[in-house]
């Protein structure tokens, strides 16, 4: 049995990034990790498996 996994989109007011999220249902918590999602667009959870990604259009600005 294959099973799809589907994206979780993230925009700017999203970050900074970590799973679980505020939306994350209690049953499936697991100790907070943050998630560079920067580099590449998206990134996934090393606890559950989640992945993330930006939603299309978003621009990540960064510090100086």
């Amino acid at each position: 049995m294959t099973q799809t996994v589907q994206a979780v989109e993230i925009g700017a007011e999203d970050l900074p990034l970590h799973c679980p999220t505020p939306n994350t249902p209690a049953w499936n918590y697991h100790p907070r990790v943050f998630l560079d999602i920067g580099d590449t667009g998206q990134a996934k959870c090393p606890y559950c498996g989640t992945v993330y990604k930006l939603k299309e259009g978003v621009v990540l600005k960064g510090h100086h």
